[in-house]
């Protein structure tokens, strides 16, 4: 019995890391470079970045500070108490998002060849 639930076993953790394999190859990853960030304050636009030309940008009334170099963006510096915003890293492909919740800000790369396509049925 118990050689035949470890075969059971085995299975489900192969069948479980084929199946994280397909949905990370065919959702997980972006690779398209994008061409500007978009920031949005309380889910309205209210700038848009090329991340081709290096700025740093005031956002909010100064509460954050977005700084662009290289096609990269990051956040530099916030108010907010926890600064998760700026512990996000820098990003630069399409659909990276840089959330600051305390101050409702929200900074996504966009411009790729893949934006305006969720999926393909075939």
């Amino acid at each position: 019995m118990d050689k035949k639930r470890l075969k059971m076993d085995l299975l489900l953790i192969g069948l479980l890391l084929l199946v994280t394999g397909l949905l990370y190859f065919s959702f997980g990853r972006t690779t398209d470079d994008g061409q500007w960030v978009v920031v949005r304050i309380d889910g309205r636009e209210t700038a848009r970045y090329p991340l081709e030309k290096d700025g740093v940008y005031e956002l909010n009334g100064g509460t954050n500070v977005l700084a662009v170099e290289d096609g990269w963006a990051w956040m530099q510096s916030a108010d907010c108490p926890d600064h998760v915003c700026m512990r996000m890293g820098k990003i630069h492909r399409s659909h990276q998002v840089i959330t600051c919740l305390p101050n409702l800000l929200t900074v996504t790369v966009e411009g790729g060849e893949d934006d305006g396509v969720d999926f393909i049925v075939g």
